[in-house]
C-alpha cells in the first residue's frame, strides 16, 4: 500500500516550482490557476522572493501547497496515472493537509489556494507578533514534552503543538511560557530544546480567532468527498466524509497535529511506501516512525521522471 504525503510550513523556498515550471506547462497553468485565485504573482515571488515576502504565512502556506500539487499534476500526466489508482491513502504536515485534499480532488486548486491565503493571514493576525512563540524539544517523547509544557505554562499558554517523530515534539504558546520550557526541558532530559524561527504560535489555543476565521470559510467552500481517505491531523485516523474534514480542518488551527501517530497508523494499516511531494521534510520523521517503510521525495522532473516509471 502507498500514502501520497505533502509537506507543511517551513519548506519554501526561493526558487520554488521554477525549474518544474519551466519544463511543464502542466505546472505553469497550476500556478498560473493560484495566480489568478488570489489576484497576486504567487509565482514570481517563489521563483525570484524576496525571501523576507515569501516566508510570510500568507504567501507561504498557498506557495508549498501550489508547489506540493504542481509535482503530483506533472507526475499525473508524465505516467498517464491518477492519484486513487495509485495511492490508497493523503496525509499532510499541517496546512499540507490541504495539500492532500487538494491532490484527492476534495477542493479544487482555487478554492485551496484562497483558504490557505487567509488561513496564513488569520493565523498571523491572531496574536500579535512577539508575543508568541514554539520551541522544538528534541530527544523528549509527547509525554514528557507535555509535561515540560504544563509546568512552564504557569498561568499561561504552552502546549504540545507538534508531535513530529520519536524524539521531535514542538511546544507553542505565550512567547514567556515557551522561553520557561526551554529552560525546564533541560532538566526533563531533552538533548536540545531551541527557539523555532516562526511569526506566530501555531496550533495551539492563542490561535482560536485563526480557528472561527476558518470555521465560517470552510462552511462556504465547495468541498467533494476526496478520491482516497486523507489521515487527519487532530485524529491520526483516516476521514473520508466533507462534513467530517471540515471540522477537522478547524479543529487543527488550535490542535496538536498527531503527525508520529498518523504515520504509524498508516503503517499499521498496511502503508509501506509513503511518496512526499513538494519537499524532503517528511521521508526522514517518517524512517524515524516506521523504520521498513519505505519513502520517496519528489520535487524535480528528474525525481517525477523516475517515480512514473517505476509505479
Amino acid at each position: 500500500m502507498r500514502a501520497f504525503i505533502f509537506p507543511g510550513q517551513g519548506s519554501q523556498a526561493v526558487g520554488m516550482g521554477k525549474a518544474l515550471a519551466e519544463a511543464s506547462g502542466v505546472a505553469r497553468a497550476l500556478f498560473q490557476e493560484v495566480d489568478e485565485a488570489l489576484g497576486q504573482n504567487l509565482a514570481r515571488l517563489m521563483a525570484q522572493g524576496p525571501e523576507d515576502e515569501l516566508i510570510l504565512t500568507e504567501n507561504a502556506q498557498p506557495a508549498i501547497m501550489a508547489n506540493a500539487v504542481a509535482t503530483l499534476r506533472v507526475l499525473e500526466q508524465e505516467g498517464g496515472l491518477t492519484l486513487d489508482g495509485k495511492a490508497d491513502f493523503v496525509a499532510g504536515h499541517s496546512l499540507g493537509e490541504y495539500s492532500a485534499l487538494c491532490a484527492a480532488g476534495a477542493f479544487d486548486v482555487a478554492t485551496t489556494a484562497r483558504l490557505l491565503k487567509l488561513r496564513g493571514r488569520s493565523m498571523q493576525a491572531a496574536v500579535p507578533v512577539g508575543q508568541g512563540a514554539m520551541a522544538a524539544l528534541i530527544g523528549l517523547d509527547l509525554e514528557a514534552a507535555q509535561a515540560v509544557a504544563a509546568e512552564a505554562a504557569q498561568g499561561e499558554v504552552c502546549t504540545a503543538a507538534n508531535d513530529n517523530a520519536p524524539g521531535q515534539v514542538v511546544v507553542s504558546g505565550h512567547r514567556a511560557a515557551i522561553e520557561r520550557a526551554l529552560e525546564i526541558a533541560k532538566t526533563h532530559g531533552a538533548k536540545r530544546a531551541l527557539l523555532l524561527p516562526v511569526s506566530a504560535p501555531f496550533h495551539c489555543a492563542l490561535m482560536a480567532p485563526a480557528a472561527k476565521a476558518m470555521e465560517q470559510a470552510l462552511a462556504e467552500a465547495a468541498m467533494q468527498p476526496p478520491a482516497v481517505p486523507l489521515y487527519a491531523n487532530f485524529t491520526a485516523a483516516p476521514v473520508d466524509q466533507p462534513a467530517e474534514i471540515r471540522r477537522l480542518l478547524v479543529e487543527q488551527v488550535t490542535g496538536m497535529v498527531r503527525w508520529r501517530e498518523s504515520v504509524a497508523a498508516m503503517a499499521e494499516a498496511g502503508v509501506t511506501h509513503f511518496v512526499e511531494f513538494g519537499g524532503r521534510v517528511l521521508g526522514p520523521m517518517v524512517k524515524r516512525i516506521a523504520p521498513d517503510a519505505r519513502t520517496t521525495s519528489i520535487v524535480t522532473m528528474d525525481d517525477i521522471e523516475a517515480l512514473a516509471k517505476e509505479i
